[in-house]
Order: C-alpha cells, then sequence, then structure tokens
C-alpha cells in the first residue's frame, strides 16, 4: 500500500488527463470526473472494494441522442483513491494505475465496453 495525500492523488489524475490528446478531452461531452476515497455501497453492487479502481455512471456518447440530451445532468467518472493505493507499492505503480483507470473509464464515455479494453490491454 502507497500513502499518497488527497493533492497528490488529484495531481496524479490531473497527470494522466494531460496525457490525453487535446481532440479527445475536445470531444468529451457533459462529463465530469471525480474523486472519491472509497466506492458506495451501492456503486459496488456487491462487489469487493479493491476491485473497483473506477466507474463510468452515464450514457456513452454512442447511445446518445442530440435532442434528447440537451440540459441533462452530467456523466461521472469516479476515481476511486483507496482501492488504488492499496493495489499498489510505489508512488510510480500509483500514476500508472491512475492513468490505466482514467482512459479505461474515459473510453466507457465513448462507448467502448470492457472486453475491449482488455483486449487493448487498458484494464
Amino acid at each position: 500500500m502507497v500513502e499518497m495525500g488527497e493533492g497528490e492523488f488529484e495531481e496524479a489524475v490531473g497527470q494522466a488527463l494531460d496525457l490525453l490528446p487535446p481532440e479527445m478531452l475536445d470531444v468529451m461531452d457533459n462529463v465530469v470526473i471525480m474523486i472519491a476515497a472509497e466506492p458506495s455501497e451501492e456503486q459496488l453492487a456487491g462487489g469487493n472494494v479493491d476491485d473497483l479502481l473506477g466507474l463510468y455512471e452515464g450514457t456513452p456518447l454512442t447511445e446518445r441522442d442530440s435532442f434528447e440530451w440537451a440540459g441533462a445532468l452530467p456523466d461521472v467518472i469516479h476515481i476511486f483513491r483507496g482501492p488504488i493505493l492499496r493495489m499498489c507499492e510505489t508512488e510510480e505503480e500509483v500514476r500508472e494505475e491512475v492513468a490505466i483507470t482514467v482512459v479505461h473509464e474515459i473510453a466507457h464515455h465513448f462507448g467502448i465496453p470492457d472486453e475491449r479494453l482488455h483486449a487493448l490491454g487498458w484494464a
């Protein structure tokens, strides 16, 4: 387990976002990224707390009708600090895992399913 303050972890998430091409960030629509210490019971849905590093809650861009989504609440990408810190042994590993998790959850915003992400090595 790595000890890392909230500010340092937020910085790691920001650095992960900085790695993304600006064109990708430009087409992200109505989505916010939130950092939480741990997933809620509802988010876990009976799963193990240490298995859930991030979560996308929303409707992927590929499933949206432009008229239907005007004025809708934003989708939310959750990045869970506790599970990531517990699975890593160094700060470098934390930064790598944060980057993988951020990309993985953003990919869901673009409609890419887990199976494809696993095949591409983003899981």
